[in-house]
């Protein structure tokens, strides 16, 4: 399970503690405000999503779903390394559950990245890889790449490589579109996986 934020150093609770306390988005959450995220200064991994879903809102703890499974796998390390704030930061684009659309949840909130991430992201001195995954994160991350649709995107991975990966969300939703693009799996996966063991040592 994650840490408490007792563990971490004082201004980085600090800082924890009044983004729990933002009500910003309080008027367009359905559920209500719980922001989600995991972060610790030792981190050597950092990977941005899009916003909390249903489940993990309700669990309050960072890709507690099916996609966190398949992220950590694709990964390649267990649940326990993933929860170890020391070695993974998890700061999503939004940090609250931004509700249900007509084609799945809806985007991350765009008060949200603008109030916090600059800040938040201060506290994550020593990240050696960031996990930039989906459009919203890849457009705030590397907006150098203009407009590339995020299949694009991924498929020219080695330019970031090797400090920043862009990958598509690991959402069941994406199943079909990990059949249409096989070289995902068998190209880019492996080196993801050492680039992450490389960057935990």
């Amino acid at each position: 399970m994650p840490r408490t934020d007792t563990d971490l150093p004082v201004a980085t609770a600090l800082l924890l503690q009044q983004v729990r306390a933002c009500a910003l988005c309080t008027p367009h959450l359905p559920l209500g405000v719980r922001p989600v995220l995991q972060v610790h200064p030792a981190a050597r991994i950092l990977v941005v999503g899009q916003a909390p879903g249903i489940k993990v809102h309700n669990s309050g703890i960072a890709f507690d779903d099916a996609s966190g499974d398949r992220l950590r796998e694709w990964m390649g390390i267990t649940r326990n390394v993933f929860y170890e704030p020391t070695q993974i930061a998890i700061v999503p684009m939004g940090f609250c559950y931004p509700g249900t659309g007509k084609s799945g949840d809806l985007p991350p909130r765009p008060e949200c990245a603008p109030r916090w991430r600059k800040q938040v992201l201060e506290q994550l001195p020593q990240i050696a890889l960031t996990l930039v995954i989906g459009q919203y994160a890849q457009t705030w991350h590397l907006p150098e790449s203009g407009k590339c649709s995020v299949t694009t995107l991924v498929q020219r991975w080695q330019e970031f490589a090797p400090s920043v990966v862009p990958l598509p969300h690991p959402s069941p939703r994406n199943n079909i579109w990990l059949k249409r693009n096989p070289w995902f799996a068998e190209t880019l996966l492996p080196e993801l996986k050492l680039l992450v063991a490389h960057a935990l040592i």
